[in-house]
C-alpha cells in the first residue's frame, strides 16, 4: 500500500520494529547512530532480539545493544516518526534521514522530492506528543 510517496507497511508478528527479511533497520548498527554517523553492520556480528535480527559493525557495538537494547532501539519501532505522528501509519525510513530528540532516535522516509525530517524540524513538539500517543495505540504495554 502506498500513502503519498510513502511506503505504508502492514502490521505483523514482528510489526513492533522496522523489519525485511528478519533484519532491522535495513541492517543498520544502531549503536553507530550514538556516535554521529550511522552505519550498516555485519552479520558477523548478529544478535536477536524479540524475533528480530540486529547487525552490528563490531563486537563492542553488539555488547553494548545486549547490554542494554532499550537504549539504542529507535522511536516508534524504527518507522518514520514524521508518519506516526502526523497519521498514525508505519512509513518505511531511510536509514540515514535521523534526528536523536532527548536521546531517541527518530528515523525519517526520505524520497528525492520528500523529506520528512524537514517538516518534524518546523512542528516537533506536537508531532512528537502525537507520535507517541499514535504509537501507544499499537503497543500500550510498550515496547
Amino acid at each position: 500500500m502506498f500513502c503519498g510517496l510513502w511506503a505504508v507497511a502492514q502490521p505483523d508478528a514482528a510489526g513492533w520494529i522496522n523489519q525485511e527479511d528478519g533484519v532491522a533497520i535495513q541492517g543498520y548498527d544502531l549503536v553507530s547512530y550514538t556516535r554521529g554517523t550511522p552505519v550498516r553492520g555485519t552479520p558477523e556480528f548478529s544478535h536477536d532480539y524479540q524475533g528480530v535480527r540486529f547487525l552490528f559493525t563490531t563486537e563492542r557495538n553488539m555488547h553494548l545493544f545486549q547490554a542494554m537494547p532499550e537504549q539504542y532501539i529507535p522511536a516508534y519501532g524504527g518507522w518514520c516518526a514524521y508518519a506516526m505522528g502526523k497519521s498514525g501509519d508505519r512509513v518505511a525510513v531511510d536509514p540515514e534521514t535521523y534526528k536523536m530528540v532527548d536521546g531517541r532516535l527518530m528515523l525519517f522516509n526520505r524520497t528525492r522530492l520528500n523529506n520528512p525530517l524537514k517538516k518534524w524540524n518546523r512542528d516537533e513538539e506536537r508531532l512528537l506528543r502525537q507520535a507517541d500517543a499514535n504509537w501507544s495505540q499499537f503497543y500500550p504495554d510498550g515496547p
